[in-house]
This record gives structure tokens, sequence and C-alpha cells, in this order.
């Protein structure tokens, strides 16, 4: 492909790490397909990049990457070295979002007039999340804007019905006693979604709810995208990908991304894992499994931003140790309340009889060791299809956002785990931990290892998926003016 008349992709992900890591895989398979790339991060996500990531290396692979930071539209002497969480609600305040957007919109002018060998962008490739701030560029400047929302299928089509429900005026009830037995009425999900399912941000029905306002917001800018990208795979969520090609132009099924990118990249995958992470993974546990029984590992991981309490924590290390099952619990101190820097000692006394802790996980090798047999987890969305295309069953403790809905489908569309529905209780911890890894383990894996098949068949050359990322790409250069001259 000729310089001249290369795409030019913008990629802005929102700035968290399970955001981040999907749209960085998408931008490298592009670029290796000859796609010019800007990738957009706030300077403090930018300057964690930096540190774990061999540049020059990673420009070698992929010349056509290039690398830009913007504000986070928060004050620079913000401490943002804890648990996002933490600084979360100012992220997404309308005074940040606006300054970002600033930023965003004289970056974007920058590449316009930058006179050299790339064109101006042809497209932005946003996160959904991120829709209000593409969508206003790429109005102005008239080129496509595609959104990528890196939830499930299932999660982006409740969204985008709650969304309009709260637009319209139609807020959900919920002042029934239980919960639970409330059937939450999205269409194609009667059977299958309970009102207690749903993202809190739709259910806690306040007047102030900035969470739940920037959720509906952004949503509604997403569905004025060009199309949608999905990191899902069309065998694992027909009939809602199908509901949501009535809403979109197009829909772009190309998971499970990591697993496409790894099978495009199998010759030089082990140097290029090295890059794009944002934290420091400790690999002392890879090493503990290699002397651990095949399938008898119970991996632990509720990921970057669900915060547990000090009693959270106990109960889930009691219920741990009783069950008698080796584990590997990655854990970041920042997301515990109440224990300052350093894990309680009795734990880490305690759990070297049965068990091995690190503060993080290289997580897509763990789940790949012989030695993992289940994985508890807090069923954000690459943590789930991680485990769906090692094939191992999961148990589920979801707190926030999408999560509710992934361990819905989990256990009760896929039937490849146990959806704890908000247990913290030692005993009932170590009853479930023995139910996925060895009481139940036969029934489970038996689901897992289909829709494992089903995973890594979407991405060889006649896959869905591979097929799909095929025509995104062959869109992308489609969209190119074909009067472009630099």
């Amino acid at each position: 492909m000729e310089h001249s008349s290369a795409p030019h992709v913008l990629a802005l992900p929102l700035p968290a790490e399970g955001h981040i890591k999907p749209m960085f895989n998408l931008a490298k398979l592009l670029s290796h397909r000859g796609h010019r790339i800007t990738f957009v991060n706030t300077h403090h996500n930018h300057n964690r990049f930096l540190q774990f990531t061999d540049l020059p290396s990673f420009l070698t692979q992929f010349p056509n990457f290039h690398f830009v930071s913007i504000t986070d539209g928060l004050p620079d002497d913000l401490p943002r070295n804890g648990a996002l969480m933490n600084y979360y609600p100012l992220l997404i305040s309308p005074s940040a979002r606006s300054l970002f957007a600033q930023e965003f919109r004289e970056l974007f002018l920058k590449l316009v007039q930058t006179n050299g060998e790339w064109q101006p962008p042809s497209c932005i490739i946003a996160d959904g999340l991120m829709s209000t701030i593409a969508l206003s560029v790429s109005q102005e400047f008239r080129i496509p804007f595609i959104a990528f929302r890196t939830y499930s299928a299932t999660c982006t089509w409740v969204t985008i019905h709650m969304s309009k429900l709260f637009h319209e005026g139609s807020l959900l009830r919920n002042n029934e006693e239980n919960m639970q037995n409330v059937p939450a009425s999205i269409p194609g999900l009667e059977n299958l979604l309970r009102v207690c399912d749903l993202p809190s941000y739709f259910t806690l029905l306040t007047d102030k709810n900035l969470n739940r306002d920037f959720f509906i917001v952004e949503t509604l800018a997403m569905i004025q995208a060009s199309a949608l990208i999905l990191n899902t795979f069309e065998q694992l969520e027909p009939s809602v990908i199908t509901k949501l090609a009535t809403i979109f132009p197009k829909v772009y099924s190309i998971g499970p991304l990591h697993t496409l990118y790894k099978t495009i990249f199998t010759a030089n995958s082990s140097s290029l894992e090295k890059n794009g992470r944002v934290r420091k993974e400790d690999k002392s546990c890879i090493t503990w499994l290699d002397h651990q029984k095949a399938k008898s590992v119970l991996y632990v991981s509720f990921g970057t931003v669900v915060k547990l309490s000090l009693e959270q924590l106990l109960e889930f290390w009691h219920g741990l140790v009783n069950s008698m099952k080796p584990f590997l619990w990655a854990i970041q101190k920042e997301l515990i309340d109440g224990i300052g820097n350093h894990v309680p000692l009795e734990l880490e006394i305690g759990t070297k009889e049965r068990g091995f802790m690190v503060y993080w996980a290289p997580q897509e090798e763990v789940l790949a060791h012989p030695a993992v047999g289940g994985f508890l987890t807090h069923s954000g969305w690459n943590s789930t299809l991680e485990c769906i295309t090692e094939g191992l069953p999961m148990l589920c403790w979801p707190l926030m956002a999408d999560q509710m809905v992934n361990s819905r489908c989990v256990s009760e569309r896929w039937m490849i785990g146990v959806n704890m529905n908000g247990t913290c209780d030692r005993l009932i911890i170590e009853k479930m931990v023995r139910d996925i890894m060895e009481n139940q383990m036969e029934k489970l894996m038996k689901s897992t290892k289909e829709i494992a098949k089903k995973a890594r068949d979407s991405i060889k050359e006649n896959g869905s998926s591979y097929h799909n990322l095929e025509n995104l790409i062959k869109d992308i250069i489609a969209s190119v003016p074909t009067t472009a001259t630099m």
C-alpha cells in the first residue's frame, strides 16, 4: 500500500486498563495491514505505557504507529497512582470531559494541518464511552466515527435499550421486595436477565446519578456511529448481534481479540507480548504453577477496578484455604480498603501452605497454564473472554457495570460457570470453590470445551471474526478520500 493512500486511523480508548488493552490489540492488527495509527492516551496512562514497553523494538515491528497523549481533564497535582475508582467520578465529570474534548479537537487539527507523509485521519475508532468526543470531531470534519464497545454484545444491547428508556422518561421501577425474581424485560432477553442483573447505574433511581447520566449520554451518541466493533464472536451471542445490526449500519464482531491478535502474530508473539502493558507482571507465579498438578489450581483475580473491604478479603481467603484447593491470587493492595500498603501478615503466611499471592499476574499465560482448572473472577469482559478461550469454568462474583450481565450469561445462558449472586461468606465460598473444581467440574467442562472450540474456530482464516476483521479493514480503506495527496 502506498503511503499516499494508506488509511490513517485515530484510535481513542477510554483511559482505563480494561479498555486500553483491546483497543491496542485492534490498533496493532490494523497497523499490521498497512493502516497508519495515531493512538491517543492520557498523559498518565501514556507514561505508564512507556514504562513497560520497549518502544524502539515496538516501532521497528510497527513503523506505522504513532503515540500521542493529551490531558485527562484533571488537575496535574491530583494523585493517580491508586485505584482508578478513587478518581473515576472526577474523570467522567463534565468539566474533565470538556477539557479532554478540547485537547482532542486541537490534536485532530494538528494532524490535519501537519505536512508530511501521513495524510490527515481518515476515520476515528473510539471507545463507546468516548462517543460524544469522537462524534463531535467526526461531524465537524466529516470523517467516519466507528465505535468500539469493549462490553459484550449482550451488555451493549442492554445499555442501549435502557438508555433509550431513560431518555424517553420511562423509568425502571425498583420498589419490589425481591429484585432477583423481577424480569428485566429487555427485548430478546426476557427469560435471561432479572432487574438485579442490570448495571447498577440503571437501577439506582436517584435524581442525581453522574455515572448513569454519563453512560446514557455516551450510549446515545454511540448509536450515531457509522459502525460498531465488538470484542465477541458471532457463535457466542448470535441473536443479540443481529439486534444490534438493526441499529448500526454495520457491526463487526472480531473477538476474542486477544486470541485473534496472537493467531496473526504467531511468529513473533513472544516479543510483542512485552509491549502494551501499564503495570508490572509478577512471573514468579508461573514457576509456582509449574509445580502444581494438572487442573488443580483455582486462579483468583478481581481485575483492576473492583474494590474489596478487609472483611470481604478475609471471607474469600478463609473460603479458599478451607476448600483445600490450591489457589493463585492476584491481589492489589490499593484495591483493598483498610489494609494500608501491606496484605495482612497472617494471609501471606497462611497462603504459603496452599496458595500463592502476587500483586499482578500475566493473566492470559496463567489461564492457559495446564495447572489451572478454574477462575474466580469479577466477570469483567476481558477476563470472561480470556477464560472462555481457554475452556475453564468460572466462579463469578460481579459487582458493577457490565459484570452482572456477563455473570448471568456465564451461568444461565452459556452454562460455563456459577454465579455467586453477591455472596461473600466463607462457608459458601468454600462450597462453591469445591463445586467448580470438583463436584460440578465434569458438567461445566463439557460446556466450556464446546464454547472454547467455537471461539478458536471464529479466529481461523475461514472463521467469522477473521472474516469480519477483513471486512472492517476493507471498509476503512474505502473511506479514504481518493483525492488525498499527502
